[in-house]
């Protein structure tokens, strides 16, 4: 059976008759922030203290945006005598984010939590140039990344918090073990008036273990 001619028209103002009437869904960005999920993958932070350039982020990029600039100084020796040491010195940490495709391989791999899934999305430029945040833009991202959800109530206790408080509870024993400030060296004592006290010791009997005086010295 061929259509109805303007059964089309009719559906589209029955869809309409039945919208026009409820509140409007669009959502007016950007007078409107969108409410984002809690661990929204937008852009990368860098927190520089953490970085030891070593330098495995970079290799691990599959898209190479990644560019470290470093050199080396020497650190004086901390006590005399000692070696000196040199350590890597952060130069550039510049990320192309017309590049990156958001994998968070960087993330993973770095082995001192120095990179982090931050929300911020807005950062559109006319330049495509410009898409190149240096450090100084990561590390203001960086005040944006959430905070780590907590820890289950349920979950086992982590080894490194476990070995502390077994490493405190032996020192506070060990401090109630010791003997008190003035304590004479040794094993405490005998309690006062026991049997083999040596003479002259606290709590001895009078006379004990001395032989009495004689009469009639001046």
């Amino acid at each position: 059976m061929p259509p109805i001619p303007g059964s089309g028209l009719a559906k589209g103002l029955a869809v309409t008759l039945r919208t026009m009437t409820k509140k409007t869904v669009t959502e007016q960005y950007p007078a409107v922030q969108p409410d984002l999920p809690p661990r929204t993958r937008g852009v990368i932070g860098l927190f520089e203290e953490n970085c030891t350039v070593c330098m495995l982020c970079a290799r691990e990029c599959p898209d190479w945006c990644i560019y470290i600039d470093s050199h080396k100084e020497t650190v004086p020796a901390a006590a005399p005598g000692g070696r000196e040491r040199s350590r890597n010195v952060l130069d550039r940490f510049a990320i192309d984010f017309s590049l990156c495709m958001y994998c968070g391989i960087c993330i993973e791999v770095c082995p001192f939590d120095a990179l982090f899934w931050s929300p911020e999305f807005e950062y559109a430029e006319t330049d495509i140039r410009e898409l190149t945040h240096e450090r100084d833009k990561l590390r203001e991202w960086m005040w944006t990344v959430p905070a780590p959800p907590a820890l289950d109530p349920a979950a086992e206790e982590p080894k490194e918090l476990a070995a502390a408080r077994k490493a405190a509870e032996k020192l506070a024993a060990a401090q109630e073990a010791a003997p008190a400030p003035g304590a004479p060296p040794g094993a405490p004592g005998a309690p006062p008036g026991a049997p083999g006290a040596p003479p002259g010791a606290p709590g001895a009997a009078p006379g004990a273990g001395s032989a009495p005086a004689p009469e009639g010295d001046a």
